[in-house]
């Protein structure tokens, strides 16, 4: 708790930073809407266009709040995974998670093109797209976990998590090469990943498992620590390993794969905020990480969204570019300025 004292500061900081660019991310947009208004909407207040109400209500505020929920949930995975498997190239997606999800996709998409008319519609909806999603990150899921009880080797769960990942992705590419050149595209699309699809109702199922994560993540926050010197020092700290590292790989896996149901897959942030943070925060107890993370993967979440939307203009660019575009030049900056990596 003293640590966490210690960081009051810049906690106070990234919570200022996050109401800023939250507020700036609803103001902005195809339609101009006065900041005082949107003010006026988010205090229950009833202003004179009821459109502006609308906007507000039902596009702007879930796409934000996707945008906060999607930052910080896979930052923190990102976290999880750096931390178990000691490998600062490690991601949310490192385990396949992401990749199940795009199969389950994939089927789904390319898989209803053998269908024609209303049923094909039928089938492919967003509803149905994060359902096939949900079903592919969980078989993944569950194939991860039962070999993790085989294998004692946290370095061989790794490469077999990528070894399920390039399964995955081969038969997606086979599926890609037979499938009509509308379903590519309307898979295409989804790869590019998209914040402002959800209803407040996914919006809900998504806070839910992000809430999930967190929870379990509270739970591992001393295995967590003990890991960052090896498995043999946790175990000698009494640490449950076996137990352990199925709480943390669970709690990677249900926030990287319930975000890659809801919103598509989002790279850079997973594997990025968590370099970012232990830059500025000089810290590795993930008293201090674990909040310090989930806030600024939200900040800069927010401020790529609000980017990809293109201010004044009707058109935005695709989410996934632009964690990549903007993200990873910062990275490299941070790296050649410090000279070296912390972790």
């Amino acid at each position: 708790m003293n640590s966490i004292k210690t960081y009051q500061l810049q906690y106070i900081l990234l919570a200022i930073l996050l109401i800023f660019f939250f507020l700036l991310n609803i103001s902005l947009g195809s339609v101009k809407i006065p900041l005082r208004d949107i003010l006026n909407i988010l205090m229950g207040h009833s202003i004179e266009k009821e459109s502006w109400q609308y906007i507000i209500v039902n596009y702007r505020l879930p796409k934000a709040f996707t945008a906060i929920l999607v930052g910080g949930g896979l930052s923190l995975s990102g976290v999880l995974m750096q931390t178990l498997f000691r490998n600062p190239l490690a991601g949310p997606f490192v385990l396949g998670i992401s990749s199940g999800a795009s199969l389950g996709v994939a089927l789904l998409i390319m898989g209803s093109s053998l269908f024609v008319g209303t049923f094909a519609s039928f089938l492919v909806s967003g509803f149905s797209i994060a359902m096939a999603a949900t079903i592919g990150s969980f078989l993944v899921l569950l194939s991860i976990i039962v070999v993790a009880h085989r294998i004692k080797d946290t370095m061989a769960l790794l490469i077999i998590g990528l070894m399920f990942g390039s399964i995955t992705t081969a038969v997606v590419s086979v599926l890609s090469y037979f499938t009509s050149k509308e379903s590519l595209q309307q898979y295409i699309f989804w790869s590019f990943g998209s914040l402002g699809n959800l209803s407040w109702t996914q919006l809900a199922l998504l806070s839910g498992l992000f809430l999930l994560g967190v929870f379990i993540t509270i739970a591992v926050l001393k295995p967590l620590n003990a890991f960052l010197l090896g498995e043999n020092y946790a175990r000698s700290m009494g640490i449950q390993l076996k137990k352990s590292r199925f709480l943390i790989i669970l709690a990677a896996s249900i926030l990287a794969g319930g975000i890659t149901a809801f919103a598509g897959p989002i790279a850079f942030i997973g594997l990025a905020v968590p370099h970012l943070t232990r830059q500025l925060f000089k810290s590795q107890n993930h008293h201090v990480l674990v909040p310090a993370t989930i806030l600024f993967g939200a900040i800069l979440m927010l401020i790529c969204d609000t980017i990809s939307q293109l201010p004044t203009s009707e058109y935005s660019l695709p989410i996934n570019a632009i964690t990549s575009i903007v993200g990873a030049p910062v990275v490299i900056w941070l790296l050649v300025r410090k000279r070296k990596m912390v972790f």
